[in-house]
This record gives structure tokens, sequence and C-alpha cells, in this order.
């Protein structure tokens, strides 16, 4: 289970390491893709089969799922970290989660995340206000 937050520098040629306790879960070959919320998102190469599987299925008639696919699949790259656990992040991953220096990463159950630093601490800022509002909407529908 990917769980855990932890921060990482982006050197000057736009590596950036992963953390150690995320490298054995995701295994060498992992995908960076788009993510939700202006986040990337990171996979193990097992588990990405499987979400891009679950994409593929999806009819294509509909605006946003061809749309939705489009933006999940064309964005994604697969990796292999090098042997200090780096990542090379490509530039239209970088721009798209305005990634500067400093990241974030977090682990998020099947998959990690990359967040820029700031946006992180925004994005938690507002959800921390809603956490006890979100809970009670999970637990109407018996989420939690």
């Amino acid at each position: 289970m990917l769980i855990g937050e932890y921060k990482h520098t982006i050197d000057d040629k736009h590596r950036i390491s992963l953390p150690r306790k995320f490298r054995s879960e995701l295994g060498k070959k992992i995908v960076i893709t788009r993510g939700l919320d202006n986040c990337l998102f990171i996979y193990s190469e097992k588990e990405w089969k499987q979400i891009a599987g679950k994409l593929g299925t999806m009819g294509f008639g509909q605006a946003d799922t061809r749309g939705f696919n489009r933006f999940m699949l064309s964005g994604a790259m697969e990796m292999s970290t090098d042997s200090a656990g780096r990542v090379l992040l490509p530039e239209h991953l970088r721009t798209f989660a305005k990634l500067n220096s400093k990241a974030v990463f977090a682990g998020v159950y099947n998959r990690v995340e990359i967040w820029d630093e700031k946006a992180w601490e925004d994005y938690n800022k507002k959800v921390l206000g809603k956490a006890d509002e979100m809970a009670e909407t999970l637990g109407d529908i018996g989420a939690i």
C-alpha cells in the first residue's frame, strides 16, 4: 500500500528521486501521467495495466469518455528508475503540474501523486477545512 508524504527536490536536469519507501512497491518500471487537481500520478507497471485496461474498455461514443481517455493515456510515459531511484520528468508533465524545484510525493493507496510543494500546501489547507464535512458525506453513502 502506497501511503505517506515526502518532500523532494527536482534537480537541474529535471530528475527527481522517488522516496525509498515507494521504490520497492512501485518497482523499477513505472508510468507517470497527468493526474487530477494538477498533480501527476505514478503507477507501478502492473497497476497501470489495470487502469489502462479499464479505460480502454470504455466506449468512445461519448465526448467525456474520449476526453478523459486522451487526458490520462496520451500524457502517460513509461519510465525506468535509475540506480539512484531517480526518474526524468518530461517537460509536458512538469508544465502540466507546474513543478518547480520543490515537490511533494503523496502516497494514495494504489498510486503516488507528485505535487508542486506550494500547490500541495494550498490544497491541504482547503481539504483540511472540509475533512469533517467530507467524512459525513462518505458516511451517509456507507463508504466509511
